[in-house]
């Protein structure tokens, strides 16, 4: 598998910044965010005028382009998502499902939209990925669960976020157990109590909260999973030290992990 970090974590600094930071703390790769009104690394309206600078800065820093993260299930904007993925050669778009939670209606909803989305993804080439979130249609494992059974295509996938599940109230390990078939991402931080939200940065730092990350981490090299792990880490404005110091600490936890489970 491929450890790397979302952008959204260096929210205030430039892409040459970011991935300096992120080659430095020992990732094998990045996910860009293409987050509106959180953090645009990638201007999805114009995305093409940056193509050239993320090759280079990804053949620089030697960092994969492993995901994108976009959020929103908008056709048009996903559209341009999907095209600068395919021309960055990103193999996974991540979004939100929308809706609300214990709501049927917006369920369904949310489903027919990822299901539309995702052959949209499939002529493009590339895999469409949502996670359950807090709050929204899809927010557990049986509702991920309904979104695997009712869209079986190969160019939709999960991405396991073991936060969200954590304050759903479930054990993010044996959650993973149920859903591993369909993962093809995931995002990786820790989360202290049961939320609403996960805490303030440093507590998503991985090891600090009160997730079993280790063992969820053992579900996947059981199953093989080869896909890629990705920090995330939301929330306010972090300086570059404090950013680092998140992103260096998380990728020591993860790399005692993998190299617990003979995989590094």
């Amino acid at each position: 598998m491929k450890i790397g970090v979302n952008t959204v974590l260096f929210k205030d600094f430039t892409l040459r910044e970011t991935f300096a930071a992120i080659s430095r703390a020992g990732y094998d790769g990045v996910e860009i965010s293409a987050i509106q009104g959180m953090c645009e690394h990638l201007v999805l309206d114009n995305w093409a005028a940056q193509a050239q600078e993320i090759l280079a800065l990804s053949k620089q820093y030697n960092l994969a382009l492993l995901s994108m993260e976009v959020t929103v299930l908008d056709e048009a904007r996903l559209e341009k998502a999907f095209a600068a993925a395919k021309a960055l050669g990103i193999p996974v778009i991540n979004v939100g499902p929308g809706g609300k939670s214990g709501d049927e209606a917006t369920l369904k909803e949310s489903l027919a939209t990822l299901k539309a989305r995702s052959e949209l993804a499939a002529k493009y080439g590339v895999t469409l990925c949502v996670k359950a979130h807090v709050g929204a249609a899809i927010y557990n494992t049986p509702t991920t669960l309904e979104a695997m059974k009712a869209i079986p295509l190969d160019s939709f996938g999960i991405d396991m976020d073991p936060s969200h599940i954590h304050r759903a109230g479930e054990t993010p390990k044996e959650s993973l157990k149920a859903v591993i078939a369909r993962v093809k991402h995931i995002h990786i931080r820790d989360c202290k109590g049961l939320g609403p939200s996960p805490g303030e940065p440093g507590l998503q730092t991985c090891g600090r909260g009160d997730i079993d990350l280790f063992g969820y981490f053992k579900v996947l090299a059981d199953a093989k999973y080869e896909g890629p792990v990705c920090l995330e880490v939301i929330g306010p404005s972090q300086s570059i030290e404090q950013a680092i110091t998140i992103a260096a600490e998380s990728m020591g936890f993860i790399r005692a992990c993998l190299k617990n489970l003979s995989i590094r």
